[in-house]
């Protein structure tokens, strides 16, 4: 039985400043067997210009056949961090690209004099009165799905840990106008009532890319009823407590995925 959707909020939204997008990105989701898939990994404000690059993460690559491997290269530069892999020649399905986990900066903000003061120096002093309102170490993943042939599901299982957007409708089987369906979990379960936002990626100034906020129903289900044609970043953020031993009581959980929407 189907469970049932809350309609989708669509709103256009600006992005917070001080927000940058991690996204792990294709040069193309046209691959074929045997061909070498390249990817960028980076973080931006605006979608497809990269500003500083996605390192200290393990990056994979989760197979048809459940089995995970390393990309043959990883090469950092300034802006953005390049994986290479070449696909074997009898690949056939869906493999997932991943960051893997990414443990960021700690961030910390307090409040004294009536102003607030934001710091991501782990040593630097808290002013005598002041009251911390924020002390949170970011972690991240960012993703993306390609196909060769027709697409299957044996690389889509969700992690069941940190926060992540399960696919219902195949990453790899979108088209405009038709529903796209995920489910928001954390460490396993539904996610409710929670932003996700969407921007268009752009690869020229001459005009605004298109930006959509959509929110999970009480089931975690996040439905873009009708979905326009393009590439597509989707990112969900979410604070957890973070375990003892951490570099902050919490965590900034953050999850995107790129995905391509066909037209018809």
């Amino acid at each position: 039985m189907k469970c049932p959707l809350l309609a989708a909020v669509l709103a256009v939204v600006a992005w917070p400043a001080a927000a940058h997008m991690p996204y792990l990105a294709p040069a193309t989701f046209q691959v074929q067997a045997g061909g070498t898939v390249t990817l960028d990994a980076a973080f931006a404000e605006a979608f497809f210009v990269p500003e500083a690059a996605f390192d200290d993460s393990h990056f994979s690559i989760l197979g048809p056949d459940g089995r995970e491997t390393a990309p043959e290269r990883v090469v950092p530069l300034h802006t953005r961090v390049v994986v290479e892999h070449a696909l074997p020649q009898d690949a056939k399905g869906t493999y997932r690209f991943s960051t893997g986990e990414r443990l960021g900066a700690v961030f910390r903000t307090w409040e004294i004099d009536g102003r607030k003061v934001s710091s991501r120096d782990a040593n630097a002093p808290v002013p005598a009165g002041a009251k911390v309102t924020s002390h949170f170490q970011s972690r991240i993943r960012a993703e993306t799905y390609l196909t060769v042939g027709a697409p299957d599901r044996g690389a889509l299982r969700p992690y069941g840990h940190g926060l992540e957007l399960v696919a219902v409708t195949h990453p790899s089987d979108l088209y405009a106008n038709e529903p796209i369906e995920f489910e928001l979990q954390f460490d396993g379960k539904p996610l409710a009532d929670t932003a996700v936002q969407l921007s268009e990626a752009v690869w020229s100034s001459d005009r605004q890319a298109r930006e959509v906020e959509l929110r999970s129903d009480a089931q975690g289900r996040v439905r873009w009823a009708h979905p326009a044609s393009g590439i597509w970043l989707a990112l969900a953020r979410h604070r957890s407590a973070a375990p003892a031993g951490a570099a902050a009581p919490e965590y900034s959980n953050s999850y995107s995925l790129v995905f391509h929407v066909l037209n018809p």
